[in-house]
């Protein structure tokens, strides 16, 4: 069982770092507004290491979302992505459907479970034919939200 510190307890740390990366990096966080800073960052940084790392195991609780823009006019296609989601009820938390044009939908699936569940509905629905763009983004895990 991982020990995680309290949120009041802090550890410091130097990092050696090249200067122009820092400042590609000091850059990046001034595009981001008053509230980001450098420690701030580095957490965010390690948190969505931790997290792209959990979710890699089959049998982690993951949460996110996965985006999907297809054509619908495309053979069955409407009835064979209903087909997948209905297979994975438990996995999917809710639904949103938007009209982009006359033939193209965004379709974003809000999704929690087991990695293995929830990355196999991510395969099966991007794999589908008149899918033109989609991606899975494992936004946290059960754990990580101590973090």
């Amino acid at each position: 069982m991982n020990k995680r510190a309290c949120p009041s307890e802090v550890a410091r740390f130097s990092v050696a770092i090249p200067e122009d990366l820092l400042a590609a990096f000091d850059e990046q966080l001034a595009r981001h507004g008053d509230e980001a800073n450098r420690s701030s960052a580095i957490r965010d940084l390690i948190r969505s290491a931790l997290v792209e790392e959990e979710r890699r195991t089959p049998d982690a609780e993951v949460i996110g979302s996965l985006t999907m823009i297809y054509d619908h006019h495309t053979g069955d296609l409407t009835r064979r992505l209903d087909e997948v989601q209905h297979d994975y009820t438990a996995e999917i938390v809710s639904t949103m459907h938007v009209h982009l044009d006359h033939h193209n939908c965004l379709e974003i699936l809000a999704l929690r479970g087991k990695g293995e569940r929830v990355y196999e509905l991510a395969d099966k629905l991007l794999a589908l034919r008149g899918v033109k763009h989609g991606k899975l983004t494992c936004a946290a895990t059960e754990s990580s939200l101590d973090w």
